[in-house]
């Protein structure tokens, strides 16, 4: 492959990460708007819909799949990471100062905040609990037959995860940014959350790869 069609490749990387974290923030905008807790979380569905229908780069979608790729996959993942933030972050910033969504903003940035400072364990296992739902989401929609039973692992899987308030990094960093409460706690959440992220999408796999190996033969 040519020099120029590498960097293209990288760069279609990026772009569609970009896109996917702008796609989990709209998802984001859908929960908060709806000022429903059971209804926010179907709705936010959508964000993760949109990354499978158009094929984007979600970081917690790709974490999944290390196992099946070769090293270079662990370079990919951290540029569809950067991807992600950079999408996120500037959706939730321009939500941010649109005045319809101000005071909507304002109440969910409190609950955000107590999020913020819940014990580390418990944010890490908050964010493995979600990416173990978003396995299951992905997972189905890949490999199921039928169009329905697609529309139901996404739609569990995804809502679930919503429903029950686990953590997941490329929607709370949307969150962080439109609720406009960056710190130095607020990185270190989203670091905690990535943790629990990465060790929850890859909780799954590494157990169906040690129970598909053959056990050793005794003699």
């Amino acid at each position: 492959m040519e020099r120029k069609d590498r960097w293209m490749e990288w760069i279609t990387l990026f772009y569609k990460a970009v896109l996917a974290g702008g796609a989990i923030a709209l998802g984001g905008i859908a929960n908060i708007a709806s000022q429903n807790k059971i209804a926010g979380s179907l709705f936010f569905c959508v964000g993760l819909f949109l990354v499978l229908v158009a094929g984007l780069n979600l970081f917690t979608g790709k974490i999944c799949y290390v196992w099946d790729n070769k090293p270079v996959y662990l370079a990919r993942l951290v540029v569809i990471y950067a991807g992600n933030f950079a999408g996120a972050v500037t959706v939730g910033s321009i939500v941010r100062y649109i005045d319809k969504f101000g005071s909507l903003l304002s109440a969910y940035g409190e609950g955000l905040t107590a999020r913020i400072d819940a014990p580390w364990w418990q944010i890490v296992l908050l964010g493995i609990l979600c990416n173990i739902l978003i396995y299951v989401a992905v997972e189905g929609y890949r490999s199921f037959d039928k169009e329905w039973k697609k529309a139901l692992a996404l739609l569990f899987g995804v809502s679930v995860f919503v429903l029950c308030g686990f953590e997941h990094s490329v929607a709370d960093m949307f969150y962080l940014s439109a609720c406009g409460v960056w710190s130095g706690k607020g990185v270190l959440f989203i670091f905690l959350v990535t943790v629990g992220n990465i060790v929850g999408g890859l909780l799954v796999p590494t157990f169906n790869r040690l129970l598909r190996r053959e056990p050793p033969k005794v003699e």
